[in-house]
């Protein structure tokens, strides 16, 4: 018998393109499909013991609700009680296994590198354009860099949070969503980035 090959298929595969005029788009996204992620969950009364191994081992802050932490490689989502999203830019199963034994005993890790489609997105549009769908105000003094939610877009369930940006008027934002949900997220966001033209940035 034939040994089966699988091939790895990206959560936005055939999906991404430009709409609307690019003479400058308003809004400019990129897949972050190189993203190794893992929740991690707390153990009963074991957060300020967990708070202090990950300060020790990767001098990163566990954020608090609502917030996200990042340092050296290793970034933080809050996502509710006790829970968070830990993304490092590479090592998929590897990333998680190396977490939960960092963490062993006072948290839970589990993979999530192939749970979950993350778009980056930004440009001078891009407030305009989540503001259709997202039930937050996005302004600077209410969701600054550093914040998090997990919210709906588009009636589908995400989490959010704002990045560091170079220029003030660039905001950047990565949106997390279910791998299942990429499609009618990508439908949702090109309807209502087209009157601001969006443009697809390849990694």
């Amino acid at each position: 018998m034939a040994e089966t090959q699988l091939t790895p298929v990206e959560a936005f595969d055939g999906l991404l393109k430009s709409v609307g005029d690019p003479r400058p788009a308003g809004v400019r996204v990129r897949e972050r499909s190189t993203l190794a992620l893992a929740t991690v969950m707390v153990r009963k009364g074991r957060r300020t013991d967990l708070a202090s191994r990950i300060s020790e081992r990767f001098g990163c802050d566990l954020p608090s609700a609502g917030r996200r932490t990042e340092a050296n490689d290793l970034a933080l989502v809050s996502t509710g009680p006790g829970a968070w999203l830990a993304c490092r830019e590479a090592g998929g199963y590897e990333f998680s296994e190396g977490l939960g034994e960092t963490l062993s005993g006072l948290a839970s890790v589990t993979d999530q590198s192939d749970a979950f489609a993350i778009l980056r997105l930004s440009g001078p549009r891009v407030k305009a354009v989540l503001a259709k769908g997202v039930f937050l105000d996005l302004a600077d003094e209410a969701f600054p860099e550093g914040h998090a939610a997990v919210t709906q877009c588009g009636h589908v369930g995400v989490t959010l949070w704002r990045l560091a940006s170079e220029e003030a008027d660039d905001p950047v934002y990565e949106v997390a969503m279910f791998r299942s949900y990429a499609e009618s997220f990508w439908h949702w966001l090109s309807l209502s980035a087209a009157e601001y033209g969006l443009t697809v940035e390849r990694t």
